[in-house]
């Protein structure tokens, strides 16, 4: 079995000798787990030594479109970075996409992770912790659970990306129109996002090539990271609530 990707026929890692798939995913999760503790680290840094803090009171609470602009870069930077993980030029122009990938991730999370770790914003420093915690735990059992089943899970990609697009434009005119998404939107976004990582583990096992590891660990890093987000979101509200 092989699939076309950037012009090039890849045999797949289901197809590939059992010694070249299981390095392959060994790689894929490897890369995966760096690029959570890059994201970690950079985030954490910039938390630290209170640029977060001048990012969101100078650009974010100044400007409510500066919102909209960082959405645009991201989706622009994204697509450059996916681009780039999947060349086949050099296995550098592929880890830098992965890197710009990170970069994003971390400029876009820097609002929402201020504000839910200090105190003065109403958050508090346990909280990102225990968003974790909790997308660790989801992450870890909806892989397992797709490993252990073996099944292709390719059909749901349709689905995920029409509800993709539906929840964008729903960002979109909050953003425009000054809304709050609420408690409920949340609560979909994490299934919209745990579907998405059965989708991207099942190509990880059944259509990525044995040399796809940062792509693989890319799309993975990208369901993680927004899982993490949206379950975020939702101790945010509840402790609010409360």
């Amino acid at each position: 079995m092989s699939y076309l990707v950037d012009g090039y026929h890849s045999e797949t890692a289901a197809m590939a000798p059992v010694s070249e798939r299981v390095a392959f995913i060994r790689r894929t999760y490897a890369t995966l787990g760096g690029a959570v503790l890059a994201w970690v680290g950079a985030s954490t840094a910039l938390i630290a030594t209170g640029v977060a803090e001048q990012i969101l009171r100078d650009v974010f609470f100044a400007n409510r479109m500066s919102w909209l602009f960082l959405m645009i870069v991201f989706i622009v930077g994204s697509v450059a970075a996916q681009y780039m993980a999947r060349s086949r030029s050099s296995v550098g122009t592929q880890y830098a996409g992965l890197a710009l990938y990170v970069g994003l991730y971390t400029l876009l999370f820097v609002p929402i992770l201020t504000i839910a770790s200090q105190p003065k914003f109403g958050g508090s420093a346990h909280l990102p912790l225990q968003a974790g915690i909790v997308t660790l735990a989801v992450f870890g059992g909806l892989t397992l659970a797709v490993f252990v089943s073996g099944k292709d899970f390719s059909f749901m990609g349709p689905v995920l990306m029409v509800g993709s697009f539906a929840a964008l434009g729903v960002i979109l005119a909050a953003v425009l129109f000054g809304f709050s998404l609420g408690l409920l939107f949340s609560a979909l976004m994490v299934a919209l996002f745990a579907g998405y990582i059965i989708y991207d583990t099942s190509n990880v096992i059944h259509r990525y090539g044995t040399s796809e590891h940062v792509a693989a660990s890319m799309a993975l890093f990208g369901s993680f990271a927004m899982l993490f987000y949206y379950i975020l979101s939702i101790f945010m509200s509840v402790g609010r609530d409360d």
